[in-house]
């Protein structure tokens, strides 16, 4: 049966993670796989979540399966937390199911869309996720691709964005990261975020947001302000919710898929539909990670804990952001590197070439993807001078 399969590459983000563990050089440095770091190079637990995790595991009494559609009161925890505390008008028009991590959301979204509208196209801004691709064409969705990233003005590239959403047909999906860009680590402003919904919403597209780093840009509402203004300007949208970043729930795969309609019987048929896509999937969801989250979420002052740690990982990535920065300045006197401290999030795309970031792999034990695209909360107090100097002189740019 299997006699015409070759072996295929690796994966290229899992494939460097590995090849680091591999490596046995003491100089090494992980700027691969989006996880966040400690100042000690550590993925900790959150202190707010492991006393959750005690707490739920104190209190559990069974392991039954989760219904499909996944907790009820992690829903409504997720659906308040993304949406905000005053969305009485929007739950009702909404549908929320537990999925299995961000990724599950993603790939549960285009499964329910392919069903309502077989052959849909989603845009892609270009460059993205490498595996925003996988996930949606694997559920039956139509690739296209527009320009985001402007590799000279390391900024959005808004013109362009707008002609590829002005020439699109009514019912494209068009794909958008909510805060936190991966690759790139550059948002919309503001302002660009009201012209991108503007044409949205003339032109009658459907967003189909991803929210994987929410907390770890600004903050947790900041962070979701664009799915939060699109919400109030159209009738339908998907949002793909992850809380591996967030809450450290990195193994546990949890995450939920949101879907606004335009009224409460159309949510409750894409609810029941979903439902269905979700029992050919994987049939429950998880359930520890949900419940985890469920536990903080819905308790005031555990749910400030989360913020307040939260807060602390954000201002530790900015302070990574600053330091890269004045570093490759010291390095590099007269050359401007402030463009990392505009960024948002753990990613920034170096701008340097693939032969550069193999050398700096293989001869400074440096692991970054091959786009050059480097998790900056891999960095600490130990291994960012080193990582500033070398990547100093290849950065493009006067």
């Amino acid at each position: 049966m299997f006699a015409t399969l070759e072996q295929l590459p690796p994966d290229p983000i899992l494939g460097l993670s590995a090849a680091f563990r591999e490596d046995p050089s003491p100089d090494k440095v992980d700027l691969s796989v989006g996880v966040y770091k400690d100042r000690a190079g550590n993925t900790p637990v959150m202190a707010v979540v492991k006393e959750a995790e005690q707490a739920l595991i104190a209190a559990q009494a069974t392991k039954v399966y989760l219904p499909a559609a996944g907790s009820p009161g992690f829903r409504e925890a997720i659906f308040r937390l993304v949406m905000g505390e005053d969305t009485q008008d929007l739950r009702p028009r909404s549908a929320v199911l537990q999925a299995a991590g961000g990724c599950g959301a993603l790939r549960l979204g285009a499964e329910l869309v392919q069903r309502a509208q077989p052959g849909a196209t989603i845009l892609l801004g270009d460059p993205t996720w490498p595996n925003h691709g996988p996930l949606l064409s694997g559920g039956g969705l139509q690739l296209a691709r527009h320009p985001y990233y402007d590799t000279a003005t390391r900024s959005v590239v808004l013109q362009p964005v707008l002609d590829a959403l002005e020439s699109a047909a009514a019912g494209t999906l068009v794909l958008l990261q909510a805060s936190c860009h991966n690759p790139t680590g550059v948002d919309p402003t503001p302002e660009q975020w009201g012209q991108i919904l503007e044409v949205i919403v003339a032109r009658r597209l459907v967003p189909f947001f991803d929210i994987a780093y929410q907390g770890l840009g600004v903050d947790p509402d900041t962070d979701a302000w664009p799915i939060r203004e699109a919400a109030r300007l159209l009738p339908e949208m998907l949002v793909a919710v992850s809380s591996s970043k967030n809450f450290g729930l990195y193994r546990e795969r949890t995450g939920a898929l949101l879907v606004l309609a335009q009224d409460r019987g159309r949510a409750s048929a894409i609810e029941s539909h979903a439902n269905k896509a979700a029992r050919a999937l994987y049939s429950m969801p998880p359930a520890h990670g949900a419940l985890i989250v469920e536990t903080i979420l819905t308790d005031a002052q555990r749910e400030t804990a989360w913020r307040n740690e939260l807060a602390g990982m954000c201002a530790h990535i900015r302070g990574l952001r600053s330091r890269l920065a004045e570093g490759i300045m010291a390095a590099r006197p007269g050359y401007d590197a402030s463009w990392i401290t505009r960024q948002q999030g753990m990613f920034s795309l170096l701008g340097i070439s693939r032969d550069e970031v193999n050398s700096l792999r293989e001869q400074h034990h440096i692991y970054m993807g091959y786009d050059s695209r480097a998790n900056l909360a891999g960095l600490n107090q130990d291994n960012l001078p080193r990582v500033a100097e070398l990547v100093a002189p290849l950065l493009p740019g006067d």
